[in-house]
């Protein structure tokens, strides 16, 4: 039934719905944390694992996933994954204590890895047309942006009115529709069994990424020893990686790709501004509500000025890629983040509308670095490997969010508990010093990429096969 025009647009919407739960999840909970340290007692340690088991999950079961879908079939994959993901909602809604939250996190992690390569695979298998093609990756972009920015607005908006747990529950509804849709929509299940699947490979990425996280948490906390055991885990899970990859007839990862400049811009660019649009969504949520004594509706609204300004640059940038070229837009969206956070952080004190102005521009910057950023890793990319650069990727965006929790979140944790000053005022110190960072970070950002896109490239072109 997706073969009329009708029918391809309505499932794109559907497809759209999936990757909006994917997306919105990964920040649902930052206007949450102080809610459940009052009413489900968690201590920071726990919110900050709450918050990254999600994306921790996730980045390390991309790699592999959508080898998975080739195999089994992406429409199986697409139903598998809403399934794991109203399933995971349902515990985590009303899960008792921090241990089963944090366990339905990332059982919510793995549904959302098995659904979202098959949201770009079944738009590739629904639009054969190459222009219709290119909208529906555009607003397939679009639609992730904006339900990562938009995600603290929604936690804000449901813990105005009801429990904690509504934040998951509200789930279930969108993914009963969905995967009704998608049974009535969706073109038929193409499986190949002659793809290969290695989940040890993506068992040894989460154990890398879990020691890294915890190697971060443990150097903000002052705990050296524990931070060194952590190091030695990342090492071993990259060590066990490598040699798992050097073994396989047909690696998740060929390195070489990396020495494509383009496609190295784009890998940074889709990291670092998922860093920093993350770790100021996380921080901005925590300080208004903890420190200006802000709803977690109205410190959501905050948030939400961020994907109301993404969107209209996310569009232009990918509609006018060809005219203006990558460095730009990836480039010049970093500077505006750093100029915008610049002016946020400065007008802090002295004028909230300075600061929401200093927020937009930040917005404006973040739509027009992500607008192409998947575009440069994808379409600069063999055709032969284009599985591989659609992992790569996605696992960019989640290692960026999966980062900038870890980092900035235990920063501004570190920094508040050793400040001598009230409360209030530590934490809102501790915001100042921590965004601070993110500044920086996306200063460096602006660097990187200038230099890799040296010849400001304004069109994709295959590597020879």
């Amino acid at each position: 039934m997706a073969t009329t025009s009708k029918n391809r647009w309505a499932f794109l919407g559907v497809i759209s719905m999936g990757l909006l739960l994917i997306a919105a999840d990964n920040s649902i909970l930052y206007s949450a944390l102080p809610t459940l340290e009052q009413q489900l007692h968690t201590t920071e340690l726990e919110g900050l694992w709450v918050i990254n088991a999600y994306p921790l999950v996730l980045a390390g079961l991309l790699l592999g996933t959508g080898t998975l879908g080739d195999r089994i079939g992406h429409r199986l994959m697409f139903e598998l994954g809403l399934g794991v993901f109203g399933l995971a909602s349902l515990i985590a809604a009303f899960a008792p204590n921090p241990e089963v939250l944090i366990g339905a996190r990332a059982l919510l992690g793995a549904g959302a890895a098995t659904m979202m390569p098959a949201t770009l695979a079944l738009i590739r298998t629904t639009f054969a047309d190459p222009k219709e093609l290119g909208t529906a990756i555009g607003v397939w972009g679009s639609v992730a942006t904006i339900g990562a920015a938009a995600g603290p607005v929604a936690g804000g908006l449901l813990l105005e009115h009801y429990w904690w747990g509504s934040v998951f529950l509200v789930n279930l509804p969108i993914v009963a529709f969905a995967l009704a849709a998608t049974h009535l929509m969706a073109p038929a299940n193409d499986p190949n069994p002659a793809k290969r699947w290695d989940l040890v490979t993506s068992l040894y990425a989460m154990l890398a990424m879990a020691g890294l996280v915890l190697a971060i948490k443990e150097l903000a906390r002052g705990d050296f020893a524990l931070a060194a055991a952590a190091v030695a885990v990342a090492a071993a899970g990259v060590a066990f990686f490598l040699r798992r990859q050097r073994a396989l007839p047909d690696p998740l990862i060929a390195f070489d790709v990396f020495g494509n400049r383009l496609f190295l811009a784009g890998v940074v660019g889709a990291m670092l501004s998922m860093f920093v649009l993350a770790g100021a969504e996380l921080l901005t949520t925590q300080r208004f509500q903890l420190a200006a004594g802000m709803t977690p509706l109205e410190a959501g609204y905050i948030n939400g000025a961020i994907a109301i300004a993404a969107f209209p640059t996310s569009i232009w940038g990918g509609a006018n890629l060809h005219r203006v070229g990558f460095r730009p837009l990836i480039s010049g969206g970093f500077a505006l983040i750093a100029l915008g956070l610049l002016a946020a952080l400065a007008s802090l004190h002295a004028s909230f509308g300075g600061f929401i102005a200093g927020v937009v521009v930040m917005g404006l910057g973040i739509g027009l670095t992500m607008s192409v950023t998947s575009t440069a890793i994808i379409g600069s990319a063999p055709r032969h490997r284009a599985g591989m650069a659609s992992a790569l990727e996605e696992v960019s965006y989640e290692f960026g969010t999966l980062l900038a929790v870890a980092v900035l979140g235990s920063l501004m944790s570190a920094f508040t508990a050793r400040s001598a000053l009230p409360r209030a005022e530590a934490i809102d110190q501790a915001y100042l010093d921590t965004m601070s960072v993110a500044v920086i970070v996306a200063v460096i950002a602006t660097a990187c990429t200038f230099y890799l896109l040296k010849g400001n490239p304004k069109e994709t072109e295959y590597a020879h096969e």
